[in-house]
């Protein structure tokens, strides 16, 4: 999927909005998604630090593995179902 598509399915699940970022950065506790112009970086922001960073040269690639990371985590945490 696209980050386009990506992000209309987190919507469209409710997805809480806090518990990622599409745009990566160093939000606190959150699973994010960055394209830095010649790669995909997927990885958990916590205290300004990139953790289980995973990188990929493809975006459907990048956008498939952060949405599966994503739930899997949440609901792990009991936060969706």
């Amino acid at each position: 999927m696209t980050k386009i598509e990506l992000e209309k399915k987190l919507i469209n699940q409710k997805i809480p909005k806090y518990a990622y970022s599409l745009i990566g950065g160093f939000p606190n506790e959150a699973y994010c998604l960055n394209y830095d112009g010649n790669i995909w970086e997927v990885y958990y922001s916590e205290r300004g630090q990139k953790t289980d960073l995973k990188t990929f040269f493809k975006e459907k690639e990048a956008c498939d593995f952060f949405y599966d990371w994503l739930i899997k985590s949440l609901k792990k945490m009991g936060i969706t179902n």
